[in-house]
């Protein structure tokens, strides 16, 4: 994305930014101590975009607009820049990548037991794991944190790291990326901790961070005068439904394999504590 325009604190995008969702115009909004920066998607017409804002601030009807936007010449949105801006984001989707090709999706066990959330025996019937307590005492903290690498299926990494890239990307962005790893480090550890009591240890995804990560935009920007990520209020909705389906057993019926419910709800907990526990610290310090 390129930086479009700087704006005064004091002024409420909310109207113009939900207009440029409605039209599907890729943008961000972040803010620092002085102003507000509208970020747009390198292939939109830049120079559009201004005229509109300058049309809205000055008293236009959005409304009566019929050509948003003309895009500039295709190029992609994945852009060399905005990988630089969040460098968290891309270390997690390289780790994620990583660690699952070393697990072969779960099929090579040698590499799995190094990366589950506590050690279990291979090879024998007596389903046995060791303990938490017996996992953190040998110093293997990593444990807590390292199922959110491994995946089990294609579809089962490529959906959760696009929402990592967009959702994730944009909190890393617009919030710098200590704040980013304090919520995948937090939401991490406490849906795979919920997920171990719940099942043992043979689990694994990105998904709690997922629901970790919506669930924290949708409700910052519920508490807030001036909403900073403007995603669709709808994702909450899609993402409780999700919830619902895995819980009800539908997901499993259609082949998409053992669902981490658990994860999710947890993840989503996560998310809704970290944001009002950011907004309190951010009130206390302003």
């Amino acid at each position: 994305m390129v930086h479009l325009l700087n704006i005064d604190l004091g002024l409420d995008l909310t109207e113009f930014t939900q207009f440029l969702w409605v039209h599907n115009v890729p943008h961000r909004v972040t803010e620092n101590e002085s102003s507000q920066q509208l970020w747009v998607a390198r292939q939109v017409n830049q120079d559009r975009i201004k005229a509109l804002f300058e049309f809205w601030v000055n008293g236009g009807d959005l409304h009566s607009v019929e050509v948003v936007v003309n895009r500039s010449p295709a190029r992609s949105v994945l852009s060399l820049d905005d990988a630089k801006r969040m460098p968290l984001t891309v270390a997690l989707i390289l780790l994620s990548a990583l660690i699952t090709l070393l697990i072969d999706f779960g099929s090579n066990t040698d590499w799995l037991v190094r990366f589950t959330f506590a050690e279990y025996p291979l090879g024998t019937g007596d389903y046995r794991f060791e303990t938490l307590e017996s996992t953190l005492a040998d110093g293997q903290y990593w444990r807590l944190l390292s199922p959110i690498f491994m995946h089990f299926s294609v579809i089962h990494i490529v959906f959760n790291v696009l929402w990592i890239w967009m959702v994730g990307g944009a909190i890393e962005r617009s919030q710098g990326s200590g704040h980013f790893l304090l919520l995948v480090l937090f939401s991490g550890a406490f849906s795979n901790l919920a997920q171990y009591w719940v099942t043992g240890p043979l689990f694994g995804g990105l998904s709690g961070v997922v629901f970790a990560v919506l669930a924290y935009t949708w409700l910052w920007d519920k508490l807030s005068s001036r909403p900073l990520f403007g995603l669709p209020s709808a994702l909450f909705g899609l993402m409780l439904f999700w919830l619902a389906l895995g819980y009800s057993g539908a997901l499993e019926m259609v082949g998409l394999g053992s669902i981490a419910n658990t994860a999710h709800l947890a993840g989503l907990i996560a998310g809704l504590f970290f944001a009002i526990i950011s907004r309190l610290w951010r009130s206390e310090g302003s």
